[in-house]
């Protein structure tokens, strides 16, 4: 527990007020108190509203079943309302009536005279703290108000209400909590017209318990069991029970002949809490009665129910709590957890949630599960050869599945989304892409065009508009294996003669068809192919700058090499390549892929391929169409000096690509051909001239070492954490682990996500398992 409120009401009552409230705030260390005070008014409306809901919700569960089970006796009659009424009360009426008094509740505690006590609260503590407020009353009117309903809970999700006594004193067990299972109690009592089996087989199911049930026992058996010289850690009991109108005593039905009251138990009792019992769960019927007498004897924790409790709530209550407290969450996270759940059965059971109430001694720690089953912990020596041992063994498991390929497919899934949310990047000035589209296509006589999706004249035609402009290179990204026709020689002299025209050719591949020739107009030195290569999840991830030349296609560079080279001419830089046969253009040094790079394994890694960095701008860069050069939409600030690409964009020639990018698209959008060689020229002219980083890898050893420092992590953590901790401790680890690899990527750096968080996880896995077995052994 992180802070403890003790609000204490002092004398009053709500037709006189309170006078007196003081709030006392303690922390963690400090054993002074920060204290606060203030007051509250009358508000003999507010109780009357409670009394209303009393009634209607009593009378709505029998208007739903009149064959209800109830886990303690309810007489209607004695309320002395017509029975005739009861076919009269609507769920929506009684709806209405808990947002009235939940409105009302709260209107009260912002009175002027408490608002110093809220808000100087609020300015001492943090939502994320754990904060139990304690309610110190003698009020029976103020017990059985459900306190949850108040702001405060809904804004600080980590805080929760509970009951005290004014009259509190600490309790030393006499017996110290050795390294053993926890000892429950069960006292399965009464059962008639319910069903408290299944409480026995969500107790049964418990982790690290041990449980002794005792079944419609006898007063002197039950006595004699709290007696018990090994101690009790919980009491439990399911069955009948009810309070007394004052709410001052209350008494359980242990079977169908007797009743017994906490007084009559009282000597048993504080044998038990003396021997270190520290939670009472009372199954049953308005057991507030119960919880004051208990109080009164100084128990820790008691787990009782303000009103009564149809059958169901109470196993789901009982379950929900349970699973939440032996998985390591906190006695007041578990029950809060448990209380809202029963939420989800409001549609049948209304206002569920307002039924469990927690009784608390303020001066008592809270039972921890993990602690009263606590182990002897192991060696020192013993923690680091474990973690040491689950970290060679995870890192080589997962590193030797990697080299066999079998991780490749989820580390290039990772890439990928990492790819996506990188931030933005301004479009590439330095490039304009001209697109044909589908209506470019359809405006061009068919007999003009032919097969091809821009015809001569066409072409022509926006060659002769582009180049008044002077631009630094033009790349048609189309395929024209025919010859220029006679009429159009001016096309064909540019073609031949200008050394800022390049065109594209496609080489043959093996086993399949035969490729492209280029155009037979333009020279080999401005040939260049177009060629790309797939993953073979069919993603295009990587750039092939050089290959061999394969005919028909006579050239050994990409377009995206040659129109780069060509622009970096005019500013005094030449491509060349150095001793370990890499190609360096300018300072940057291009280093190819190799057969193993990253998270490829045993790829075709011939050429000269490199990872492609997809520049992060949406677009690449301008982009207009055919249609609108003609019609004089171009300016010199659009063409001048940049490089020209030149590509179809039309659907019908199924001239599309998919990219990291495209998974994030709606129906997996493809990208055109074209704009897949915007992004290879300004991956090479961006790394040149403005220092944008190609994508790079670790070294094998350093992508080892990596994974084995997050297989230490998760060894270490599992041996210090457990149940939700660990795995709350365990996400966090893959966040920093995920965002360590984002923040490389936006540096170029591609290193192992995936293997990283596999290590961790079995390291993790491995450790828990070991230190288990160890401990329980």
């Amino acid at each position: 527990m992180n802070k403890l409120v003790i609000l204490k009401l002092g004398k009053g009552d709500f037709q006189a007020g309170f006078p007196t409230v003081t709030a006392q705030l303690w922390e963690d260390g400090n054993p002074v108190p920060i204290q606060f005070t203030g007051s509250l008014p009358p508000a003999p409306e507010l109780y009357e509203l409670y009394q209303r809901w009393q009634l209607l919700y009593q009378l709505l569960y029998e208007s739903f079943d009149r064959h209800l089970d109830w886990r303690g006796y309810i007489e209607i009659e004695d309320l002395e309302i017509d029975t005739e009424d009861i076919t009269h009360v609507s769920s929506v009426e009684f709806s209405n009536l808990c947002n009235e008094f939940k409105n009302r509740f709260n209107l009260w505690l912002k009175s002027e005279t408490f608002l110093n006590i809220d808000r100087k609260l609020r300015t001492k503590l943090a939502p994320h703290e754990e904060i139990l407020v304690a309610l110190e009353t003698e009020s029976d009117q103020v017990r059985r108000i459900p306190w949850h309903l108040w702001d405060f809970f809904e804004d600080y999700q980590q805080a929760i209400a509970s009951l005290s006594v004014p009259e509190v004193d600490r309790v030393k067990p006499l017996r110290k909590h050795s390294p053993r299972k926890i000892r429950i109690l069960a006292v399965l009592g009464n059962s008639e017209g319910i069903d408290i089996q299944k409480d026995r087989d969500i107790l049964e199911q418990l982790p690290g318990a041990q449980t002794v049930f005792l079944i419609e026992p006898q007063r002197q058996e039950l006595d004699r069991w709290l007696w018990d010289k090994q101690g009790w850690d919980m009491l439990f009991f399911a069955g009948h029970s009810a309070s007394q109108a004052d709410g001052e005593t209350g008494q359980i039905y242990l079977n169908r002949t007797d009743s017994l009251t906490i007084a009559q138990l009282k000597n048993g009792l504080k044998a038990a809490i003396a021997r270190g019992l520290r939670l009472a769960i009372f199954n049953s019927c308005d057991g507030l009665g119960l919880a004051k007498e208990l109080a009164a004897l100084h128990i820790p924790q008691i787990i009782v129910t303000r009103e009564p409790l149809p059958d169901l709530v109470a196993q789901e209550f009982l379950k929900y709590f349970l699973e939440a407290f032996a998985s390591g969450e906190s006695f007041y996270r578990a029950a809060r957890e448990a209380r809202e759940r029963l939420q989800g059965l409001e549609d049948r059971f209304p206002c569920a949630s307002w039924l469990p109430v927690i009784c608390q001694n303020p001066t008592a720690a809270p039972l921890v599960w993990s602690n009263t089953s606590q182990h002897r912990p192991l060696p020192l020596r013993q923690v680091f050869l474990t973690i040491f041992q689950a970290s060679l063994i995870a890192t080589t498991l997962v590193m030797g599945v990697r080299s066999q390929g079998i991780l490749q497919t989820w580390e290039l899934s990772a890439f990928d989304a990492l790819m996506r949310i990188r931030p933005a990047e301004p479009p590439d000035p330095r490039i304009l892409v001209v697109t044909v589209t589908e209506a470019d296509v359809q405006a061009q006589p068919a007999k003009e065009r032919g097969a091809a999706s821009i015809s001569d004249r066409t072409l022509a035609q926006l060659i002769q508009k582009l180049e008044q402009f002077q631009p630094r290179a033009i790349g048609l990204d189309i395929y024209r294996e025919n010859p220029v026709g006679e009429e159009y020689a001016d096309l064909a002299r540019t073609m031949q003669q200008s050394d800022r025209f390049f065109a594209v050719c496609k080489a043959s591949e093996e086993d399949k068809k035969s490729g492209v020739a280029p155009p037979p107009e333009v020279p080999k030195q401005r040939l260049a192919f177009s060629d790309v290569v797939l993953d073979a999840d069919g993603i295009l991830r990587r750039q092939l700058l050089a290959m061999a030349a394969a005919p028909p296609c006579t050239t050994d560079k990409s377009l995206s090499l040659q129109l780069a080279t060509r622009y970096l001419a005019d500013l005094g830089i030449q491509p060349q390549l150095t001793s370990e046969n890499d190609w360096q253009i300018g300072k940057v040094i291009f280093q190819t892929l190799e057969e193993n790079t990253g998270g490829y394994h045993n790829i075709d890694s011939r050429g000269y391929q490199l990872l492609l960095n997809y520049r992060a701008a949406n677009p690449i860069a301008k982009q207009v169409t055919v249609a609108d050069v003609f019609h004089n939409r171009l300016t010199a600030d659009l063409v001048k000096d940049r490089i020209v690409l030149i590509g179809t964009i039309a659907e019908s020639f199924h001239d599309y690509w998919s990219t990291p990018y495209s998974s994030s698209q709606f129906l997996h959008q493809k990208m055109p051909g074209v704009v897949v060689q915007a992004h290879m020229l300004s991956q090479i002219l961006s790394a040149v001239l403005d220092r944008r980083p190609s994508i790079w890898v670790w070294s094998q050893w350093s992508e080892v070492f990596w994974v084995w420092c997050w297989s230490v992590v998760g060894g270490i953590l599992a041996y210090r954490l457990q149940g939700l901790r660990l795995g709350l401790a365990g996400a966090i680890a893959f966040s920093v682990v995920y965002g360590v690899c984002f923040s490389l990527l936006l540096l170029g750096g591609w290193i192992p996500l995936i293997p990283a968080a596999l290590a961790l996880v079995l390291a993790s896995a491995y450790v828990a398992v070991y230190v288990g077995f160890k401990t329980q052994k």
